[in-house]
């Protein structure tokens, strides 16, 4: 057990590369009720959200989700999110667990001008994640639901193992899944049904070389407030709108310097701080690293100068005080 975002959370229940390798071949169960989550209402929900998410919101339907980012008025990054439309007009908000007060500030901070309200549900929801390529199979055995004809993003209410939740095909591992929502009250219970029927625990360990081998940010490493998300791979998210979202000009204006780039070890396991170094110079830093428990090889995500991003640029990771080799790798590191 460790400390994160002020929750006790399990590292791991036993290996790290086991539970990882569960959840790339079989099922895994993920506790993130760590999660925050917001509720979005009010008749200008909908031209509040376009304003304050840097991703069309206006193109949800219902029983749909979207990945996005919240902007600050400097074209940096408050926080990345999901977004999620399981009711009309009812917009619901997965934020990260460490940003919960400081998103709510920002927030509600805008609403003024706009007939809309953020709740924070966060202390009544709990989260569960059952991610990997069997969750189907699994999942149909504890619910009535249709668990086949939902496509990816989709949102939905159904019961699980006796219990009313709300089902979002969605995750942070790259493998097929659902989350979900839950009432704290209920959660141990399906948690408990989940790995009776199959579902192998995972803890944070698993879960952060998951998302480092799909390429995934972690708000704090990857995004940051000063961050230009324009300059990462996940600039894709960033729709320019009219009237334009929040600090949006600020950030079509300002140069990339630095690109976020994935990075492939030749040698030597990376770790976030670690110097990236061309020739000798100091040309970035590693923002994430560690070893691919598929791969079997050190990977990582680092910023590096703009001109150095290009894929199989060769640059050194400085670790310990010895140069390994590495090449800028398109992301995903491995395809599913």
């Amino acid at each position: 057990m460790v400390e994160f975002a002020g929750f006790a959370m399990p590292l791991h229940y036993g290996s790290i590369k086991a539970e990882h390798l569960a959840v790339r071949q079989g099922v895994g169960v993920f506790d993130v009720s760590h999660m925050g989550e917001f509720w979005v209402v009010g008749d200008e929900a909908l031209p509040f959200l376009e304003y304050a998410t840097t991703n069309r919101a206006g193109r949800l339907k219902q029983g749909r989700a979207q990945y996005t980012m919240l902007p600050n008025v400097e074209g940096g990054v408050v926080d990345d999110a999901y977004l999620y439309l399981p009711d009309p007009g009812r917009y619901l908000m997965v934020v990260n667990a460490a940003n919960v007060a400081k998103d709510y500030r920002h927030l509600t901070a805008l609403l003024p001008g706009y007939d809309a309200q953020v709740y924070d549900a966060s202390e009544e929801t709990a989260l569960l994640a059952v991610q990997g390529p069997k969750t189907v199979e699994l999942l149909s055995g504890l619910t009535d639901a249709d668990l086949e004809r939902p496509k990816k993003n989709a949102v939905f209410r159904a019961e699980v193992a006796g219990r009313p939740a709300i089902l979002a095909r969605t995750g942070y591992t790259g493998e097929d899944g659902f989350e979900v929502f839950l009432t704290p009250e209920d959660a141990p219970g399906v948690f408990q049904a989940l790995v009776e029927a199959g579902a192998t625990p995972a803890g944070l360990g698993a879960r952060d070389t998951l998302r480092l081998e799909m390429g995934y940010p972690l708000y704090g490493h990857e995004l940051t407030d000063a961050t230009n998300p324009l300059c990462t791979p996940y600039a894709w998210v960033i729709k320019p709108k009219e009237p334009p979202f929040l600090g949006q000009e600020r950030m079509q204006a300002a140069p990339c310097r630095e690109r976020l780039v994935g990075l492939w070890m030749e040698s030597g396991i990376p770790r976030e701080g670690y110097p990236v170094e061309k020739d000798g110079r100091p040309v970035g830093r590693v923002t994430s690293g560690g070893i691919s428990p598929v791969l079997g090889r050190g990977i990582a995500l680092a910023w590096v100068e703009a001109g150095l991003a290009e894929e199989g640029t060769g640059l050194e990771v400085v670790i310990r005080g010895r140069r390994h080799p590495a090449r800028v790798h398109a992301l995903p590191f491995i395809r599913r």
